[in-house]
């Protein structure tokens, strides 16, 4: 799926920009931070969205967590919460939630399906997503909708305004809008805030996949409000695969887990009485943990990751990445590649329609030459972030002009 072309007669327009924040003046751009990552001179990598590097902080602290391990008298019980806790205080301040409310999971899908479980559906009623959206927030509801004769309907992000979209499709026979912020496909990005109050209105529930923007651009739970919403790491939280977030909203706080771990229960910081089962569980959204949430190894750099991101802060991430994308969008022309208007992508996210003739193993051709981009249907998908630099931008502008 494309990204809407540039207006044409008779087509709509670009959806109009977002309104300037109130407060305090936008950050300024960061520095190149690449010094901190472990990437060769000769790689440009412009692949975020399917992959970011480990910070040196991060493999760190997860090679440190694992020596741990090789001596476990080094981990009193304490060991099992206390980091725990300090990732979920994180993941909550990136995106202005409380940390009562944050679970933590080992993917997407775990805490969509948690979502799923816990949302419920009845015949006659719909799950409103995106078209082509990731398929960790489409199968359980799915599964769900067929269980009870609901239905699941797919939105078309591939117009002038995808938020007005979906906002059409959110009427009193939706139960849940399943949706992300940004499409991984194309960059096309929601006004959540907008689709949240149209949500309530309507009475339905917002389950949301915000793995492809949180920690690259500035979230608000107390202006979204979802129900549940899920982010993995290993993408713009620069996180270890295995690791994310989901957070729940204070009323459903009471739901059903996927898994029953005693690391959910009450009581379980007295190790001697594990065995005394109770029929309660820890505070918050704790009983949503996954199994061993207290890897000695993965849990260190997810902290450590997190910390970064909050040094640096979402703001100034978001304000980066912005001029980026800004400043490639303008030099893709040169090279036969047509950029969407930036009101209406993720600022972080470039998505440029390729030329008729490309060739198929153009993201091949480019890799040969140390630039590393995904293609995702007829436009090359383009995500930087910190670590790239001025030099990055130019191989890759290099590399596209000798290979289409």
């Amino acid at each position: 799926m494309s990204a809407p072309a540039s207006t044409s007669p008779g087509a709509p327009g670009p959806a109009s920009p977002r309104p300037a924040s109130t407060g305090s003046a936008a950050p300024s751009p960061l520095p190149c931070q690449r010094e901190l990552f472990d990437l060769p001179r000769e790689v440009a990598w412009l692949n975020c969205a399917y992959m970011s590097p480990l910070m040196r902080s991060a493999v760190a602290a997860g090679e440190a967590g694992v020596r741990r391990k090789a001596r476990p008298w080094l981990l009193p019980p304490s060991s099992f919460f206390d980091e725990s806790d300090e990732a979920r205080a994180l993941c909550a301040a990136l995106v202005g939630a409380d940390a009562e409310g944050v679970a933590l999971v080992p993917a997407a899908s775990y805490g969509l399906a948690v979502a799923a479980r816990n949302i419920a559906l009845a015949p006659g009623r719909r799950v409103v997503t995106l078209r082509d959206q990731f398929p960790s927030n489409v199968y359980p509801w799915r599964a769900e909708a067929e269980a009870v004769g609901a239905e699941v309907v797919a939105v078309d992000a591939a117009c002038a305004d995808p938020t007005a979209a979906v906002l059409a499709a959110i009427d009193e026979r939706c139960a849940v809008a399943a949706l992300p912020e940004v499409l991984w496909t194309t960059g096309a990005r929601l006004d959540l805030a907008r689709i949240g109050a149209r949500c309530r209105e309507a009475g339905a529930a917002l389950a949301l996949d915000l793995t492809q923007s949180a920690g690259a651009l500035v979230t608000d739970f107390a202006a979204i409000q979802p129900d549940f919403a899920v982010a993995a790491a290993y993408k713009w939280l620069l996180g270890p695969y295995s690791t994310g977030f989901l957070w729940v909203a204070p009323h459903r706080r009471d739901g059903r887990p996927l898994e029953e771990t005693w690391l959910g229960r009450a009581g379980a910081e007295d190790f001697s009485r594990l065995v005394d089962y109770q029929a309660g569980y820890q505070p918050g959204a704790r009983r949503f943990d996954m199994g061993q949430r207290a890897n000695f190894a993965l849990m260190p750099a997810f902290v450590a990751a997190l910390r970064q991101l909050l040094e640096w802060t979402p703001a100034a991430i978001e304000a980066s990445l912005a001029a980026q994308t800004r400043s490639i969008a303008a030099r893709a022309g040169a090279v036969g590649l047509t950029p969407p208007p930036e009101a209406w992508r993720g600022p972080h996210y470039l998505s440029l329609t390729l030329p008729d003739g490309a060739p198929g193993d153009l993201p091949a051709r480019l890799a040969a030459k140390g630039v590393h981009v995904s293609r995702r249907g007829d436009s090359l998908r383009i995500t930087p972030h910190l670590y790239n630099d001025a030099e990055d931008v130019d191989r890759l502008m290099d590399a596209l002009a000798a290979a289409l």
